[in-house]
């Protein structure tokens, strides 16, 4: 068994689209329509690209329980996955430069350094460097 797939709630698959594209550098791996208005909807990392995909998934836009769990964790602060980086203060700066909004700017923790961003759709990110 392995890890394929994994999913992240948007609540605009076009604008997370262009976000997680254009800002993050990610490459679009599947853009499959499923009705009208959703796509299955997936990027991959360029230094992966057969790797773990990432989801672009619609969900709080059609299960309630997902759009109130998704506002629980921002509100809280809490990010919703973390992406690991080989220098976060370089992808920070990299990153505010390209007008990404961080709710915490990089910090050293222990054997850790991170960052959280907003992705414009909903969700707080950490990016992590392990020291």
């Amino acid at each position: 068994m392995r890890v394929t797939a994994i999913s992240i709630p948007v609540r605009d698959q076009a604008k997370a689209l262009a976000f997680y594209t254009e800002i993050l550098g990610f490459i679009k791996k599947l853009d499959i329509p499923v009705n009208e208005t959703d796509r299955w909807l997936t990027v991959v990392s360029p230094e992966d690209q057969d790797g773990v995909q990432l989801v672009l998934e619609p969900a709080p836009l059609h299960f309630e329980p997902s759009r109130v769990f998704q506002d629980a964790l921002t509100e809280a602060g809490f990010p919703y996955t973390q992406f690991d980086v080989d220098d976060v203060q370089a992808e920070y700066d990299r990153l505010l430069a390209l007008g990404v909004s961080f709710s915490v700017k990089p910090t050293e923790m222990g054997t850790v350094k991170i960052a959280v961003f907003d992705d414009t759709c909903g969700n707080y990110i950490q990016l992590i460097e392990y020291l």
